[in-house]
């Protein structure tokens, strides 16, 4: 677990205090000697899969218009492109490539909950998406070639943008600074930071890590349903005490007040609110691409796997985080750990079960020396649900496969 951040000579607690969510850094030679983790024609065949969310966009310079293909694309496409003016962008790649994946472990001096996804674009000389912003924090990491990189002004949903463009773009541009990367140079942006990246020359290929930055209208939608699936149709508002009115027409302040506050109580739930909130920020990116449940594992197949030097991975894009819930004054040897794997919740409460939650949200591997007890059945019946839905796959020092077949 002992993993070197991309930040250079700031430390994380530099970065966090000084610049996360406030503003930019450069960072020259953030990874020595970093190599992409997938290449042009990796890409390429990835924007080919229908699974795989992908955008090809084109500039025409001369009559200032921009054009997009969505993906899945058809091969014959690249072969027709022309020499300039073109980006392809792959989304979510660390959902189909291992390398991508560990890209993202990097950054875990940012919670897990708020990584979101490894974009990855490749782009020819003036390639870009032109000048925009993102409504979330994201690390923008030069793989291979040259990109200039220019920033300026914060924006929102009220910026003027043009209309006539697949995208988002701003209009009228003004940059205030710029850098060109070259491969292991990096740049933070804050959310709304306006900013427009141009390859210089071909072969350029830049890594994108996106964070979620939770919309409060989604946060609120979602847990008032949430909570009111639970609530039942018996709760309903009451006035046991309910005084005579002058006029019957009236809406009291009272009446108002209680209303409100019934609803404010159930809001204020932080059980239940901690429930909804790790399901809700541990959803699945793309829940439709989730995989069918596998036949179940047997806890003896798996203790018989384990002790055969068997190893657990967590599978490429999965989404993993736990909390302690409170105690509520109770001894702390009585507290709950909930483990949120994929937008379900595992309320864990022996010591190995909570310790196992702690090391799966360091997305790492588990083989029987990391289990404080295998005979803990809480522990071994979790590994099991996990395998069942893919979110674990098995394998050995030699090949990462399904062992229980």
């Amino acid at each position: 677990m002992n993993i070197t951040f991309p930040l250079g000579d700031i430390t994380a607690e530099v970065f966090l205090r000084d610049y996360w969510q406030k503003k930019p850094l450069l960072i020259r030679n953030a990874i020595p000697d970093f190599v992409s983790p997938v290449g042009a024609d990796e890409l390429a065949g990835l924007a080919c899969e229908e699974e795989v969310e992908s955008r090809l966009i084109r500039f025409d310079a001369v009559n200032d218009e921009w054009q997009m293909m969505q993906g899945p694309l058809d091969e014959a496409v690249f072969s027709e492109l022309p020499p300039s003016n073109w980006t392809l962008l792959i989304q979510a790649v660390d959902h189909w490539a291992p390398q991508a994946h560990e890209l993202l472990r990097r950054f875990s001096f940012i919670p897990n909950w708020r990584i979101d996804d490894l974009m990855i674009s490749y782009a020819v000389d003036g390639g870009g998406v032109g000048p925009h912003y993102d409504n979330y924090d994201v690390f923008l990491l030069q793989a291979s070639g040259k990109r200039r990189w220019e920033i300026g002004g914060t924006y929102d949903e009220h910026a003027p943008r043009r209309e006539d463009a697949p995208v988002m773009i701003l209009p009228e541009w003004q940059a205030e600074e710029s850098w060109v990367l070259e491969p292991g140079d990096m740049l933070y942006l804050p959310p709304r930071i306006g900013h427009n990246g141009v390859a210089v020359g071909d072969d350029c290929i830049t890594c994108s890590i996106g964070f979620r930055a939770p919309a409060h209208h989604e946060m609120l939608r979602g847990f008032s349903d949430f909570a009111g699936e639970r609530l039942g149709h018996d709760a309903r508002y009451c006035d046991p005490d309910l005084p005579l009115q002058q006029d019957p027409g009236e809406i009291t302040a009272a009446a108002l007040d209680k209303a409100r506050q019934e609803l404010l109580d159930i809001l204020q739930d932080r059980e239940l609110f901690a429930a909804w909130f790790g399901e809700f920020v541990t959803e699945p990116k793309y829940p439709e691409l989730a995989a069918e449940p596998d036949d179940a594992v047997s806890e003896e197949e798996l203790v018989a796997f384990l002790n055969d030097d068997g190893c657990l991975y967590p599978s490429e894009g999965c989404r993993l985080a736990w909390m302690d819930q409170d105690s509520k004054g109770q001894d702390s040897l009585d507290q709950t750990r909930l483990l949120f794997a994929d937008g379900q919740c595992y309320p864990l409460t022996s010591s190995a079960a909570q310790a196992l939650a702690s090391r799966l949200g360091h997305y790492l591997s588990i083989s029987l020396a990391d289990l404080e007890d295998v005979a803990d059945a809480q522990s071994l019946h979790l590994l099991c649900e996990l395998l069942k839905r893919g979110l674990l796959h098995a394998g050995n020092d030699e090949e990462v496969d399904s062992a229980f077949e």
